[in-house]
């Protein structure tokens, strides 16, 4: 029986009842059912044996030809008592020597039984009657070599009977009890599948509203702890998902607010009064430089979003990573001297990676150091190269970052300054954006911060 994939599960373990007692009483039936046959197939052979020897008795005491008149009393009486016993003796030549009323068994079936020996009952139909009954070839007391065919069958039409009535008790007992089985699985099923419900009624009481809710794991069966479990883990990736994407949207509205807002104040004030072609150009300039830094963001946050989706594909090439640190270092020199921060390079190492991803990865790492390193103090960048990956470690003196505030540096527009004040520090994209390029090469990047010393530390695969 093919059961629906969405059929409910009691209905499955009902069906499963009803199919699996069902099987069994049939086997444990039918087991009967031929135990019964062999025990009433013992007890005929056990008659007709018995009937065998005597008739063997008989005709060996046979002497002359005169004694045979003597057989049909000899064989009368021992048939006294016997309903439904039936006895054929067949002479040499096939002959009807002595047989009892009801004895016209076909002359082939018993020949055919006496072949095979006294050992192998037959049955042999008579009409609307069946006997089980043996066959033997007899020697007689008169020659040698003189044998008799004697097959003697019992009727079992009461064996045949007892067995119809049996059977159709069993059938209708295996009825009744598919019928029974199927009510007692569907209350069991009912039963030991009411903590599923339990589960399907607490999950309906978590909303967008109650992502905190936790289904109880302790008050289930161990078989559905685990998946209680999996849903609590489940709710509560969803609700960190959720409380950082709320985040993301504040931080969005908070971020693109500010330059929106300074757009349209200096256009308004613009438009206050008439003014000079030079008064424009600076408007306009300062515009610009709005508009560029809103553009600047929403390049990061596209980035971001194919990041997220896997759509970030480095296009990778070997490179000298001393080279491309080198490089940014000229970059940087310039801001580093206005704070008399020196930049240190140690160590090389070849990686395969994309080149502008990597010089934007390490550039807002170095961008980042310089900004928060302390007045006349040393920025290292330590290549490292393991027979795993390649370690490119970037150290920079200054205030140390609390456990707090490490845990969340990668995040979106997270900035450690509590009231994040748009200013010269960036949009806070920098390191979100590094993690994702970092990410998309199949690495990782870990920070720590202890005794004024801050380290990111990037791991490439080889």
């Amino acid at each position: 029986m093919r059961l629906n994939s969405r059929s409910s599960i009691t209905r499955r373990l009902t069906l499963l009842f009803v199919i699996a007692s069902s099987l069994v009483l049939l086997a444990l039936g039918l087991v009967i059912a031929s135990s019964v046959e062999k025990h009433f197939e013992e007890q005929d052979m056990a008659v007709l044996t018995g009937k065998m020897d005597l008739t063997r008795n008989t005709l060996a005491q046979l002497k002359s030809i005169d004694e045979l008149a003597h057989l049909h009393h000899s064989m009368d009486n021992s048939l006294v008592g016997h309903h439904g016993l039936e006895v054929l003796v067949l002479s040499p030549q096939h002959e009807v020597m002595f047989a009892t009323a009801n004895a016209g068994f076909p002359l082939d079936l018993v020949l055919a039984s006496a072949a095979k020996g006294p050992t192998h009952p037959a049955l042999w139909k008579l009409g609307a009657l069946t006997y089980r009954g043996i066959a033997a070839e007899l020697p007689t007391g008169l020659r040698a070599d003189s044998k008799v065919t004697v097959a003697v069958a019992t009727d079992i039409a009461h064996h045949q009977a007892f067995m119809a009535s049996f059977l159709q008790t069993l059938w209708l007992f295996v009825a009744g009890a598919a019928v029974l089985t199927g009510v007692l699985g569907w209350a069991v099923a009912r039963r030991g599948l009411a903590p599923l419900r339990a589960m399907r009624d607490q999950t309906q009481a978590v909303t967008a509203q109650r992502l905190s809710h936790r289904l109880p794991v302790d008050s289930v069966p161990v078989e559905l702890a685990e998946l209680a479990q999996s849903l609590n883990d489940m709710l509560a990736r969803l609700e960190e998902a959720f409380l950082r994407l709320s985040d993301f949207s504040s931080d969005i509205a908070h971020e693109l607010r500010t330059p929106v807002s300074n757009l349209m104040t200096q256009t308004q004030v613009a438009l206050s009064r008439s003014r000079s072609a030079e008064e424009y150009r600076t408007i306009l300039e300062s515009n610009a430089e709005e508009c560029e830094h809103m553009a600047r963001m929403i390049s990061d946050m596209l980035l971001l979003a194919k990041a997220d989706n896997g759509l970030v594909v480095p296009h990778r090439e070997t490179l000298q990573l001393a080279t491309e640190a080198l490089a940014l270092f000229d970059y940087y020199d310039a801001v580093a001297d206005e704070k008399g921060v020196q930049l240190r390079l140690e160590g090389y190492a070849p990686v395969n990676a994309d080149r502008l991803m990597l010089r934007r990865a390490l550039g807002n790492l170095l961008s980042n150091a310089v900004r928060h390193s302390s007045e006349n103090s040393v920025i290292y960048l330590r290549i490292q190269s393991t027979p795993e990956a390649v370690l490119i470690r970037l150290e920079n003196t200054g205030e140390a970052i609390s456990s707090e505030n490490l845990a969340r540096i990668f995040d979106r527009f997270y900035r450690v300054d509590p009231a994040r004040q748009r200013s010269s520090e960036g949009s806070g994209l920098g390191l979100a954006i590094t993690r994702s390029i970092v990410v998309a090469h199949g690495g990782t990047i870990s920070v720590t911060s202890m005794d004024g010393v801050t380290t990111f530390t990037i791991a490439l695969p080889v």
